[in-house]
């Protein structure tokens, strides 16, 4: 599949040139691959009812069948193109939520391919805030299907320089709007359960969910490799280097926390492998006291998690390319959006290392 020329054409975030727009669009409508940003994640994007470029989406990112696709829509008024039916919740949920980072499952339309929703009767919707991900929506008039635009099981693309070292030479075109904004992906919420049930944590967090809904329930169980799974990115292995063994540290004391990373240094160097940390801003001053030299990202600030959230992927990619063997990282606890940072993190991990709270 290698060996076609993928365009790279820079577009501005915020107000997309018309002749790049009408040039995706002419792709899409001829069954071809086009990458974009959304305010998550760079997405790769196909006709969600053209089942050969379906296909394709499948074959470019080396993605298993059991893995449904998120189809994307310009607005809660496009639904019909791709629902059979609409629970009254989802206008609520569109009010407070969409466009935005939240994605639902709904019953499936008769005209949405198989493929798309891994042989399930439900279909994965959203609806992006993405100046680029809206206009090129409205301009094609298509229902698009886009995972993250990179490699089946990787760390997820938050820039088009990441698209193309990923996917070049396997898809048609890249939108470059520049790094996306959240940098993890959508919150994915079944709403055809009794009790709405997020399946993914991601941009919109489960306080959010619940201040208007009342109670959300949170799926515990992870997905076996083998059956149908009603979201992307519930697989137990998924968001990970290429090379770099991903050690969680989710010790939340910090003496017990610096104890632990420092076994963990001096091991890795018994062991002749390269270190590098992905830390907050907060753990700098005892880094450059006591690790001078090891390699190390500060993702942001513990009381700022949109911050962590918006440069974990890069900072993954950037230790991974970086040539680091074992990447230790620190917790950042499960309030806000901590919880998709730890739930990427987890399903990262080669290694969790953990320790309880004091008197729990």
């Amino acid at each position: 599949m290698i060996g076609r020329v993928t365009r790279r054409i820079f577009v501005d975030s915020h107000s997309p040139a018309l002749d790049a727009l009408l040039e995706a669009t002419e792709c899409l409508r001829s069954g071809g691959l086009v990458a974009f940003p959304t305010e998550t994640v760079y997405g790769l994007g196909g006709n969600a009812l053209d089942g050969r470029a379906v296909q394709r989406i499948f074959e470019a990112k080396g993605r298993p069948a059991n893995d449904p696709l998120i189809v994307h829509l310009p607005s809660a008024d496009a639904l019909p193109m791709v629902v059979k039916t609409i629970p009254t919740i989802v206008s609520t949920l569109a009010e407070h939520f969409w466009p935005g980072p939240l994605t639902l499952i709904l019953p499936r339309g008769d005209n949405v391919p198989l493929s798309v929703t891994a042989g399930l009767d439900t279909v994965a919707v959203r609806v992006p805030s993405h100046p680029v991900a809206q206009a090129l929506l409205q301009m094609s008039g298509l229902a698009i299907a886009a995972p993250s635009a990179n490699r089946f099981g990787g760390v997820s693309p938050t820039s088009a320089e990441h698209v193309l070292r990923d996917l070049e030479g396997r898809i048609e075109m890249v939108l470059d709007g520049g790094s996306t904004p959240i940098g993890v992906e959508s919150t994915v919420l079944d709403i055809t359960a009794p009790i709405p049930r997020i399946l993914r944590p991601g941009g919109i967090s489960r306080e959010a969910l619940e201040a208007v809904l009342g109670r959300v329930e949170l799926l515990e169980r992870k997905a076996s490799q083998e059956e149908a799974q009603a979201s992307p990115g519930l697989l137990d292995k998924h968001y990970a280097p290429h090379h770099a063994r991903l050690i969680l540290l989710e010790i939340p004391q910090t003496q017990e926390l610096w104890e632990e990373f420092t076994h963990q240094v001096a091991q890795a160097k018994k062991e002749g492998l390269r270190v590098g940390a992905l830390v907050a801003d907060e753990d700098l001053t005892y880094l450059d006291a006591h690790f001078p030299a090891l390699a190390r990202l500060a993702l942001g600030s513990l009381s700022d998690l949109a911050a962590v959230a918006r440069n974990l992927y890069a900072g993954m990619r950037a230790m991974d390319e970086a040539g680091i063997d074992i990447l230790l990282v620190r917790d950042f606890g499960t309030g806000g959006l901590g919880l998709a940072i730890r739930d990427r993190l987890y399903r990262a991990a080669s290694q969790i290392i953990r320790r309880a709270q004091n008197g729990a």
